[in-house]
């Protein structure tokens, strides 16, 4: 996943013909930090992803690869942590998966996923790539962004 984010990162900028300081200071963050997600030095958080997908004006899923639909009806711009502590619950049940298998699956530790849950941390940007590709769901509904849940167009 970090390779085809870094390739998204890369083509929205140059598509749109601005710079990586440019970009960084639309998120909020200094140039080389944002440097440091298109060359895959380190991963970009979420909340970044969605000040980044909130100014082109796609959702996460489209920005991250994980569909060729570029935007939801009714999509919200927040994040809801409630929300998504709800929702990755409700995921996880729909499959019948314990706390502990699901973070045995997930490679993170059972107290982590639970902080998930209880709205108590917010998932990280690879935890969820992985969680919604797994899953098929969308990265945007379980998020709290819209209420479209499942993935359209899976990735080629």
């Amino acid at each position: 996943m970090t390779r085809l984010l870094m390739e998204r990162l890369r083509i929205l900028r140059e598509e749109n013909n601005l710079t990586q300081a440019k970009i960084a200071n639309i998120i909020g963050i200094d140039r080389s930090t944002y440097s440091s997600y298109e060359t895959e030095r380190d991963t970009i958080p979420i909340v970044h992803l969605n000040k980044l997908s909130n100014y082109f004006g796609y959702s996460i899923d489209f920005v991250l690869g994980l569909t060729s639909q570029k935007k939801y009806s009714n999509s919200k711009e927040d994040i809801d942590l409630t929300k998504t502590a709800i929702r990755l619950k409700m995921l996880r049940k729909e499959y019948k998966i314990t706390q502990m298998k699901m973070a045995k699956i997930l490679n993170i530790a059972r107290s982590t996923w639970a902080n998930y849950e209880g709205a108590k941390q917010q998932i990280g940007t690879l935890t969820l790539s992985y969680l919604a590709s797994k899953y098929h769901y969308s990265i945007d509904y379980i998020l709290g962004k819209t209420e479209e849940n499942y993935l359209k167009t899976p990735k080629k």
